[in-house]
């Protein structure tokens, strides 16, 4: 009696469930964190319908005006601190001297007045900034 031997093929598989349960997990780590990267000073800003900016790649600097007339910088730190306007535009012209595309932003609180806003803006466009961005908030209603 003979026996017939048949050899049994391994198959060889990738198991890609796992990959893809992590990558799920990253997204929504990323999806959470996203929101909080962008830290500044509390400031209420006015609305107004705009474009998004389009070069996302360049960190912007930030100059905030609270309601109480103070300037904060962000210069991508995170660390916001209560500067004098002379020393905000002496950094920003600093920081433009070696980087001449950085965007340059304001977030002008809406009860600051019109004129300090204005005169934030020039002082920063004298300091070198080649355009400075008015950040606002879209319309929460369509009129």
């Amino acid at each position: 009696m003979t026996r017939k031997i048949t050899k049994r093929r391994f198959v060889a598989e990738i198991n890609v469930v796992p990959y893809i349960d992590v990558m799920l997990v990253l997204l929504i780590v990323f999806m959470v964190t996203a929101p909080l990267l962008m830290q500044g000073v509390k400031v209420d800003l006015p609305q107004a319908p705009s474009s998004p900016l389009d070069d996302k790649d360049k960190e912007p600097l930030i100059v905030s005006v609270k309601a109480d007339g103070s300037y904060y910088l962000d210069l991508g730190s995170g660390k916001n601190r209560q500067e004098p306007l002379p020393e905000i535009v002496d950094k920003v012209a600093k920081v433009l001297r070696q980087k001449p595309d950085t965007p340059v932003l304001v977030w002008g609180d809406a009860r600051v007045d019109y004129g300090v806003v204005v005169s934030l803006m020039t002082q920063l466009q004298a300091a070198g900034a080649p355009s400075v961005g008015l950040v606002t908030e879209p319309p929460t209603s369509a009129r």
